[in-house]
């Protein structure tokens, strides 16, 4: 579907350009106080990342944060003390979005596979995310990633079950998105390098890409983000007023549309430097200390 299919669409992408800083720190203001569809959540604090070993209380305190604000939270993991996000998510009145580290390690795979399960078995999973960006990061092939998710299918019983990964590999490899209960599509206009002018647009862009091959599945946007420091990535500028802007321009779309949106991220994770660069750590709602950055 053309960007400009739509001439509504093509009236509202730019709402915020023209606001005022105190504006915008309004309108999120607003938009926390009314409540989020959802966040990507993980609980890591400085010094820790993957491979780091998580308690529940630890959990509990940085949820804590957020829990007020959203509906639903998403999790990447079920080890390492990830698997007792949900429980935590579950006891403070949350739905939850559990994720499936998958890579190239098998052992590893297994045994999240396995954490999943348990989960499933406590009732604690409302929609289960089999893999993260696994094809984007070319660590397995399709197939091999469509028996994951089969293999969880046949355990979740009722449970609607997905892969995360970036919008247009759902169109690149069908029989994966064939086998997903429901698409988990990751929009970044950032990444792409996309003014912010541009941004909102080409965000609605991919989601009706992915929507266009989903079919009758629901496609959820499970990642999408802004950061508000680092390096331009093309002629996308990490930015406070950018970063704002972009999340208002997002949550109000999403919502007027009714389409379920998993907002990157709650909390600034500084370990995502390594693998993303200086942006990497500046992509939450709130800080690293869990202070809320933009109202």
């Amino acid at each position: 579907m053309s960007k400009f299919t739509n001439p509504y669409l093509r009236r509202r992408y730019h709402s915020e350009a023209h606001t005022t800083v105190a504006s915008k720190r309004d309108a999120i203001r607003s938009i926390i106080e009314a409540g989020m569809h959802g966040l990507c959540f993980s609980p890591y604090i400085e010094g820790q990342g993957p491979g780091t070993t998580i308690t529940k209380e630890q959990i509990r305190q940085r949820l804590a944060l957020v829990a007020d604000s959203v509906g639903w939270v998403r999790s990447f993991s079920c080890t390492e003390g990830n698997e007792l996000v949900p429980v935590v998510a579950k006891e403070m009145g949350l739905k939850t979005l559990v994720g499936v580290w998958l890579d190239d390690d098998f052992e590893a795979n297994e045994r999240e596979l396995k954490g999943a399960f348990e989960l499933l078995e406590q009732g604690v999973v409302d929609m289960l995310a089999v893999g993260n960006e696994v094809m984007l990061r070319e660590e397995m092939s399709a197939q091999q990633l469509v028996d994951y998710i089969e293999r969880a299918k046949r355990v979740a019983d009722g449970v609607p079950v997905g892969y995360v990964d970036a919008y247009y590999l759902f169109e690149e490899n069908q029989i994966v998105t064939d086998a997903c209960d429901v698409v988990f599509a990751n929009c970044y206009p950032f990444w792409e390098g996309y003014h912010i002018d541009h941004a909102l647009v080409y965000m609605k862009d991919m989601y009706y890409r992915a929507k266009a091959v989903a079919g009758d599945k629901p496609v959820v946007i499970s990642e999408t983000g802004w950061p508000n420091k680092g390096t331009l990535e093309g002629q996308a500028q990490p930015s406070e007023e950018n970063a704002m802007r972009y999340f208002i321009d997002a949550v109000r779309w999403t919502e007027q549309m009714e389409i379920p949106l998993f907002y990157f991220s709650a909390l600034d994770e500084a370990w995502k430097v390594d693998v993303e660069g200086d942006v990497g750590a500046y992509w939450g709602l709130w800080d690293k200390d869990g202070k809320p950055k933009f109202w």
